[in-house]
């Protein structure tokens, strides 16, 4: 057998299908492998000058990354998801009644008591829109209470409020409210999906539920962090 066969005949293997990750030390150069683990895309994995490179199959169109996607021009044709932040900053004194939260902020702008009519407490939502999260900050607390967070929509043709989702922020289980610091309330925390659905005026209540937690106007530092499904 010549050198040139002999070098053919120990470094040439058939693609070989593994259970679990083939690995770099476990395959020869020029080697090609098959990987398929459960709810996952198949992987084709080839080492190559002593690293081991890797790509995704797709049987539908999906395409996954496993870390980082870098692109000079990024391009949606469709529909994509992110995730948007808004601010809801205001100055008053919310007592224990249910304040509509403000979508923009000027100084001294109070949250509006009443209703969501007011142009500031109402946001059209251009897309479906859920409530991931929400952080609230103030500076003159003289007590600590319970505080729920309410979202809630009007539908096309009239002005009544819907309630969506409420959630409460239990001091007794959480932790007691302090000056100047950040409490917050998850998705996880409403007691249904708070998901508003595109076209919709969406507003968002506060209220201070187990008693007074403000002596005078306070400073509200709020800001509220959405998962927008954007389709074009």
């Amino acid at each position: 057998m010549d050198r040139d066969t002999r070098r053919i005949q120990n470094t040439k293997q058939a693609s070989v299908e593994f259970q679990g990750k083939p690995s770099l030390n476990g395959m020869v150069e020029g080697q090609i492998a098959i990987e398929k683990k459960s709810n996952s895309q198949l992987a084709i994995y080839r080492k190559k000058f002593g690293q081991l490179w890797k790509s995704y199959m797709s049987n539908n169109g999906d395409q996954y990354v496993d870390r980082t996607l870098t692109a000079n021009t990024l391009k949606y044709s469709h529909k994509f998801i992110d995730y948007r932040v808004f601010m809801h900053n205001f100055e008053d004194d919310i007592a224990t009644s249910k304040h509509y939260i403000p979508w923009f902020a000027t100084d001294s702008f109070e949250a509006e008591e009443s209703s969501m009519d007011d142009h500031s407490a109402g946001f059209l939502t251009p897309f479906k829109m859920t409530l991931h999260k929400i952080l609230i900050r103030t500076d003159n607390l003289t007590a600590s209470a319970d505080v729920t967070v309410t979202v809630e929509k009007q539908d096309d043709g009239n002005q009544t409020e819907d309630v969506i989702a409420t959630a409460v922020y239990d001091v007794s289980s959480v932790g007691a409210l302090v000056n100047h610091t950040t409490f917050k309330l998850n998705e996880s925390d409403f007691d249904n999906a708070p998901t508003v659905e595109a076209e919709k005026v969406c507003g968002l209540s506060i209220q201070a539920t187990g008693g007074d937690i403000v002596g005078s106007n306070a400073d509200w530092w709020i800001s509220s962090l959405w998962r927008v499904e954007v389709e074009i």
